[in-house]
């Protein structure tokens, strides 16, 4: 080899790590969004280990049940899945998927659920029908023809606020050949568009957008642009204008839309504008980019968001009404917990807080059914803002319920003072700011006035599948003393447990008011009595406890008190929780992603018979 062909090769191999050099650094220096925080989350515990954000109210909105289609949507559905929220006209809207059975089994249709105030919910309405698809359909290469075929219902965007305030609605018709064939391959039929009027009352429905091959000659709905409402052609217009809102749709889309700006199969787009006018895009994956012109075009190919952890499943990103900035996401490879992450500034995430962290039993079978609170959709900019000023997010459980979550804004983990709430003695509607809320339609957490006109905290559940629960986030203490006043309506069934946690949501004491009648302490992996109770009787409970000594006294009804150890250790009790029910630990890391043969558990419709325990106060001091 001659010194100058050497020489070119050393000089060809420099060029090349130049190159490759500048990219990296070109990557490094992109201006991304980021997650910074220490705290991550352990998927080996619902919860994550998390600490909870204070105030949280997760609400079970539509409960599926075959056996009891009356009480859920109707018909008895159970996949059931998508949800987006919009807030409008002084209402709330939830509108979700809905298949008989599991992901991609047609027939579909969308529902859509309102509420005055976030915490009592209608019953479920069809928005989208069944739609028949002509027989004869095929797809190149995917198996199967249509014949006697529904179509699949399948949507990331599903409203849309006009500029002259009207509120409409979307969703998209895609084909399912089988089960394992995608609605949203760029091959259905197309996305549909209709008002919800101020009057409750819904519109025509039109097609918006069609994919190839779909027209007004071949199609069950009108094309927008033949109605007579200048309204609706104009909202349609607008929608077909803004790139943010056509990048919701790059799925269900054609492949090559000119509509859509970045057309490769990023999924589940969410986005949020920074003070300086630059969009925040995030998608599946905790995939990334920004835009600087409104998603005309975009910095970067989405690329995961440093720090972030998040598998298949959808993240939410927005601003919030503190002028800071939200994620809402599953950090995890899982579709368990559902957490949160806040920025000052839009683009550093520092801390990692927990929305849901209750996994209830899968109870119906059905095609790629995920465990966990997942699919998580907010309120976007131009679907209104609740007077509240919280954060609100909707999402479905198991793809089988439907719920909505309230978190308090600024959003925070801890507290400064000790508790004092006497329900009775605390403004209506305000007894529960800083209580976190697990209540669902067949096991309830609600403030009741009793028949005395005493307002109480009331657990009830006749849930053999789940249970209600709330807890108090409580300055951390190494030394305190607890006192709560609690009347069961019942001693021979139901279970209420009363425990004291760490901030990882680990429990060291667990008092039961158990079914036997008696009020019972975890001793190890024993239990042991400590008074009987009664029915419709008050009992003041007041502990006080020490985690040096490991140990705590317990006192009911202001008689002999009792010595007990703590059944874990902690470094501080954090929090107090009251729950309805057992822990539960299915399922876990190891546990099969999909049930086999579609498998329900036994007894899906049963119910059993309703126990109720009332909360009149909980006071605590830190010692």
């Amino acid at each position: 080899m001659t010194r100058s062909v050497y020489l070119n090769k050393v000089l060809g191999v420099f060029f090349m790590l130049s190159i490759l050099f500048t990219i990296t650094s070109a990557v490094a220096q992109q201006d991304t969004i980021k997650y910074v925080g220490k705290t991550l989350s352990n998927i080996d515990y619902h919860h994550g280990q998390l600490r909870p954000a204070v105030g949280v109210h997760a609400t079970q909105i539509m409960r599926a049940s075959r056996e009891h289609p009356e009480k859920s949507d109707g018909f008895g559905w159970t996949y059931n899945h998508a949800p987006n929220m919009a807030y409008w006209n002084n209402m709330f809207f939830v509108q979700y998927l809905s298949d008989p059975v599991g992901e991609h089994i047609p027939p579909s249709q969308t529902f859509l659920i309102h509420s005055k105030d976030g915490r009592e919910w209608s019953m479920p309405e069809v928005i989208f029908p069944i739609y028949r698809i002509p027989n004869g359909i095929k797809k190149e290469g995917v198996e199967g023809i249509s014949k006697d075929l529904d179509a699949t219902m399948h949507q990331r965007m599903g409203f849309y606020t006009s500029s002259d305030d009207r509120l409409f609605t979307l969703a998209f018709y895609g084909i399912s050949l089988n089960e394992k064939d995608s609605p949203n391959d760029g091959k259905g039929i197309g996305r549909v568009i209709r008002e919800i009027k101020k009057d409750g009352t819904m519109g025509p429905i039109y097609f918006i957008r069609y994919n190839k091959s779909w027209n007004e000659s071949n199609t069950n709905f009108p094309f927008y642009k033949t109605s007579n409402d200048k309204g609706l052609k104009k909202a349609c217009e607008e929608i077909l204008s803004q790139p943010l809102l056509m990048q919701q749709w790059v799925e269900e889309a054609d492949r090559d839309d000119p509509l859509i700006p970045l057309q490769k199969q990023y999924k589940a787009f969410s986005y949020y504008h920074l003070p300086d006018g630059d969009v925040v895009g995030l998608w599946k994956h905790a995939l990334t980019s920004i835009s600087k012109d409104n998603g005309e075009t975009w910095e970067y190919s989405p690329t995961r968001a440093p720090g972030f952890v998040n598998s298949n499943a959808k993240i939410w990103g927005q601003k919030t009404s503190d002028n800071r900035y939200a994620t809402v996401y599953n950090p995890s490879e899982y579709r368990w917990p559902l957490a949160i992450s806040t920025s000052n500034e839009g683009m550093t995430y520092t801390d990692l807080l927990l929305i849901h962290g209750e996994l209830t039993p899968m109870r119906y079978g059905g095609n790629y059914k995920s465990y966990g609170p997942q699919y998580v959709r907010g309120i976007t900019e131009n679907n209104g803002t609740p007077p509240d000023g919280k954060l609100w997010v909707s999402y479905s459980v198991n793809k089988e319920d439907i719920w909505v979550a309230s978190i308090p804004v600024p959003v925070k983990s801890s507290v400064s003072e000790d508790v004092n709430s006497v329900f009775d003695e605390l403004p209506d509607d305000h007894e529960l700011d800083l209580w976190n809320v697990y209540n669902l339609s067949w096991a309830s957490a609600k403030i009741e006035k009793k028949e005395s006109g005493i307002k109480w905290l009331t657990l009830r559940d006749h849930d053999p599948f789940d249970y209600a629960k709330v807890e108090r986030v409580i300055p951390s203490a190494e030394k305190m003393e607890a006192t709560f006043m609690i009347k069961p309506e019942q001693n021979d069934q139901g279970l209420l447990h009363i425990e004291f946690q760490n901030a990882e949501g680990l429990p060291s004491i667990r008092i039961i008011f158990d079914k036997d009648g008696k009020i019972k302490t975890k001793s190890g992996s024993r239990f042991s009595g400590i008074a009987d109770y009664e029915a419709g009787k008050e009992y003041k409970l007041k502990v006080v406890l020490d985690v040096t000594t490991r140990s705590y006294t317990i006192e009911v009804n202001e008689q002999k008190e009792s010595r007990k150890i703590f059944y874990a250790p902690a470094l501080a009790i954090e929090r107090i929780m009251f729950r309805t029910g057992a822990a539960r630990h299915f399922p876990t890391p190891d546990t099969p992603a999909d049930k086999e043969d579609y498998d329900d558990l036994p007894n899906t419709g049963a119910s059993i018979p309703e126990a109720v325990f009332n909360i009149k106060s909980l006071i605590t001091q830190k010692l």
